[in-house]
Formats: structure tokens, C-alpha cells, sequence
């Protein structure tokens, strides 16, 4: 299977299992006695008969078009109710499942950032060049879990909360596989198949048990730090070695530390800055640079392939 087929593969696996049932759990603040009270005391009130059709009369259209329902709503207000009322006593506020405008918008900008250099590589990268296809598929994929990562910051829900851990899972994986196709398969094609199926095997073993035995948060970054760990080493003794030779490699070390640097973030719980900037919301902020000089990497490299390439066959 070419590397764009097994893109499409995955991403297909991706959407059918993000549709599937599964048990999951919410956020802490989500199961506060305080929250699940007010949650249920306002859609007694507003959620049914003429105060449920007053609502929908009133909702603005954009509202609606989202799928914002009434008990939407109440979860909304009944977040804050509780965050405002464990502020007055002094208390830690509980993290909450739901709209985060922060992560959304860096997550949609992540998403131009990709975009906007994948045309810049399409244009300076010859399809020649023997990293095309598999930096190209790699953008794609990319496209696609910064568009769920949008999309689920937006509207938090089973299947956009799924869809965004699972492409997220899938990126990691591609960037492994991006490693080895770099590092090994340009003189090793036969081996690129063979780690190919691993690696969708694999996604296909996350996805099922995070679908179908338990939605596991715990287990899931993990599994994603310790497939990052594994990207950071490969990467970085690669660069290493190549360094003397390949002035370029020092975008792509640069990158793989600022990412892991970064991902401490996740480990961090503080209330949000101003009620928006908590610490997902910078950790997403801070990968868009580092988007940009990944690409930078994989189109100095790209066009050093095809330059070495065709020295080769000049000398031949």
C-alpha cells in the first residue's frame, strides 16, 4: 500500500471507530455533587415543554447550527455557577469538559500553519524527490487531527472527543513512520512495508481498546509519550550522526525537544489566565512555530535528496 492509501486507511479506521459506543468518563469537575445539581435542577426548569420551546425561539442561529442544545446551555451556566462559587469559598477549581475558545483557535491555527506550508512544499519539492509522498501523506494527516483538535475544542462531544485522540495517536504514529522511512527505507524499501503494518496494527489495537473495553485518558498518554519518547530518541540520534554532513537537521532536533519541552504542559493543572489560557490552550499555542520548522526541515531535506539523487545518476 502507498503511503497515501495507508493514510486513507487510517483515517478511515479513525471515523469508524469514533462513531462506535464506548464507555467514557468526564472531567472531574463534570462529576461535582455542586455541578450535577445545578445540571439537573435547570433542565427540570428549562429543558422540557413551553420554557424548552421559549429556548429554541431565542437561540441564536449559530447556536443552533452548531447543535447547542438546551442541556448544552445548562452545563454551560452551571459550570460557571460552580467555578464562581469555589472561587468565594477559597477552594481549587475542578477542570470541566466543554467549549475551550483558546485551544480551538491555536488548534485552527496549527491547522493553517500545516496548510499553508504544505503548499509551500508542494511548491519548491519536486514529486521526484524521494520524501515527497511520505511528507505530503504526513501533512494530510496532520490536516486532519488539527481539524478535529478544532472541531472537539469547539464542540465537546463523545465522538469529536474521540476523533480528536485518535488522530492525534495517528500523527505521532505517522511521525514515527516518517522517521524510518527517512532514517532506514530510502536504502531499505522492503523493511517500510513491514513497519507500515506494524504501525497500523497498532493504531488499530488503540483504537479498539480505547473504543470498545475503556476509554482509558491514562492509558492513552502513555501510550503517547512513550511512542513520542521513542520519536525523540530516533529522531535525535539521527540528527546527531548527520549533522557534520547535513547543516539542515538542526530544525528537526529543535523541533522534537521544544515538542517534549512542551508537553509538560499537559502534566500541568492551574486555572486558566483571564478564564481562558489554561495550560492545553499554551501547549497548543506553542506548537505552531514548531509546525512551521518542521516543514522548513522536510523541504531543506527533501530537496537535499533530490540534489544527491541526481549527482548520483550524473556519476553513473
Amino acid at each position: 500500500m502507498a503511503a497515501g492509501g495507508a493514510a486513507r486507511a487510517a483515517l478511515l479506521l479513525l471515523l469508524g471507530a469514533a462513531a462506535a459506543p464506548g464507555p467514557a468518563r468526564g472531567s472531574q469537575g463534570d462529576r461535582e455533587p455542586l455541578y450535577r445539581e445545578c445540571l439537573g435542577r435547570c433542565e427540570r426548569q428549562n429543558c422540557s415543554g413551553a420554557a424548552l420551546r421559549h429556548f429554541r425561539a431565542r437561540q441564536p442561529l449559530y447556536m443552533g447550527l452548531t447543535g447547542w442544545t438546551c442541556r448544552d446551555d445548562c452545563k454551560y451556566e452551571c459550570m460557571w455557577l460552580t467555578v464562581r462559587l469555589y472561587v468565594q469559598g477559597g477552594h481549587r477549581v475542578p477542570q470541566f469538559h466543554g467549549k475551550e475558545p483558546a485551544s480551538a483557535f491555536a488548534s485552527f491555527l496549527n491547522g493553517l500553519a500545516s496548510f499553508v506550508m504544505l503548499l509551500r512544499y508542494k511548491a519548491a519539492v519536486p514529486p521526484a524527490s524521494p520524501m515527497y509522498p511520505t511528507c505530503v501523506a504526513f501533512a494530510w494527516v496532520s490536516l486532519n487531527a488539527w481539524f478535529w483538535s478544532t472541531v472537539f475544542h469547539t464542540r465537546d462531544t463523545a465522538v469529536t472527543e474521540k476523533l480528536d485522540y485518535f488522530c492525534a495517536s495517528a500523527v505521532i504514529l505517522h511521525s514515527v513512520y516518517l522517521c524510518c522511512v527517512r532514517t532506514l527505507g530510502l536504502q531499505r524499501p522492503a523493511l517500510i512495508s513491514i513497519f507500515r503494518a506494524f504501525l497500523l496494527l497498532f493504531l488499530a489495537c488503540h483504537i479498539s481498546y480505547l473504543t470498545l473495553v475503556r476509554f482509558d485518558y491514562g492509558y492513552n498518554m502513555a501510550a503517547n509519550a512513550a511512542i513520542g519518547l521513542l520519536n525523540l530518541a530516533w529522531w535525535l540520534r539521527w540528527c546527531l550522526r548527520n549533522r557534520p554532513r547535513l547543516p539542515h537537521v538542526w530544525k528537526c532536533a529543535a523541533v522534537v525537544l521544544l515538542l517534549q519541552a512542551l508537553a509538560l504542559l499537559e502534566l500541568l493543572d492551574f486555572p486558566p489566565l483571564f478564564w481562558v489560557l489554561d495550560a492545553h490552550a499554551l501547549w497548543h499555542i506553542g506548537t505552531i512555530p514548531l509546525n512551521v520548522l518542521f516543514y522548513s526541515f522536510l523541504m531543506d531535506d527533501s530537496l537535499y535528496l533530490l540534489k544527491a539523487n541526481s549527482d548520483l545518476f550524473k556519476v553513473d
